[in-house]
């Protein structure tokens, strides 16, 4: 078990490391590719802080653990909600913004629902995967041509001394680019080598003590992929920059739920457990749409808020590690 657990905390770090060197290097490449700061924290934050459980389910699927692979696109979105959000909004109140309750909300639940609809039949095949992977690329170019189209001519400006400082410390443009792809490309590689360590550290453990690869993908593997997420909610809420938080929680719960479940499924068909159909995608779902009056009352997430959401992911947490359901 120690072993194990070694392994896994090793995988961990290396996934880690890896998700900053990826989200850092696309960062700097979608300046240089002229491509805004707004539009930057909607996609490739989003995105990039999903990266490890993208890195996760893709290899646990190729293991056959795909048990694992869906409860760690579930598990993470719970997680995000109930206890990412709720955590960030005991730290400080959060903010919501009315674009927030307009499109990028209703679209995360909405997500959640068809991934509920899908799975019904207790698997998620190629051709759904296809559906889930081409709905996150057209939400991704709506979203960006939105940000693109509302850009302030300041806005505009700040960008190109963005784009001049990069090129400048790089020692030009071509090199600015040379130097962030090799940047991504290391973050994906070392995505990769902790993603097999984490893998296999929960496959081995799942089959040494009996407990379930839907478990472990809802529980330790989903917190465990989930650090970015958190890492960069709690750390925007003691900047006092709250309304990120709750930006990132939304965008990655899309990119979890439509890219990973997407790509994975477009490779392997994932099946879905009947505890994941009966229970789990429900939970999911609940916590998505409990989410609204909270938003709408006040337009903020308040700390009491932070104590509802907290309290029902431990009461998940419990129920499912108890093996109650």
């Amino acid at each position: 078990m120690l072993t194990h657990a070694l392994i896994f905390a090793v995988g961990l770090g290396v996934l880690t490391v890896g998700g900053h060197y990826l989200v850092e290097g696309a960062i700097r490449l979608a300046l240089l590719a002229r491509i805004s700061a707004a539009v930057v924290g909607l996609t490739i934050v989003a995105m990039g802080t999903s990266m490890p459980e993208m890195a996760v389910s893709l290899g646990a699927a190729a293991r056959g653990a795909t048990d694992i692979s869906y409860g760690n696109v579930i598990g993470s979105n719970i997680f995000n909600v109930g206890a990412i959000l709720g955590l960030t909004a005991l730290i400080r109140p959060i903010p919501v913004t009315r674009q927030t309750i307009r499109l990028e909300y209703p679209f995360m639940v909405v997500a959640s629902w068809i991934v509920l609809l899908l799975s019904r039949d207790g698997v998620i095949d190629r051709l759904e995967g296809a559906f889930l992977f081409f709905s996150i690329c057209a939400f991704t170019v709506y979203m960006v041509r939105l940000a693109r189209s509302d850009m302030a001519p300041d806005e505009a400006a700040e960008l190109d001394r963005a784009v001049s400082r990069l090129a400048g410390d790089s020692g030009g443009v071509a090199r600015a680019w040379g130097k962030y792809i090799a940047i991504v490309l290391v973050g994906i590689a070392l995505l990769a080598g902790g993603a097999e360590l984490m893998v296999r550290s929960a496959v081995a453990v799942a089959a040494e003590y009996g407990i379930s690869q839907r478990v472990i993908g809802l529980t330790v593997v989903a917190m465990g992929t989930s650090l970015p997420e958190l890492a960069t909610s709690v750390i925007a809420a003691r900047r006092n920059e709250p309304a990120i938080a709750l930006g990132n929680i939304i965008g990655s719960n899309i990119f979890n739920v439509l890219a990973i479940l997407g790509v994975t499924s477009l490779i392997v068909p994932v099946p879905v457990t009947q505890g994941s159909i009966n229970i789990d995608n429900w939970v999911m779902l609940g916590f998505a749409v409990v989410l609204f009056p909270m938003m709408l009352w006040g337009r903020r997430i308040t700390r009491r808020d932070g104590v509802v959401l907290l309290a029902g992911f431990v009461a998940y947490m419990f129920v499912l590690v108890t093996g109650r359901v």
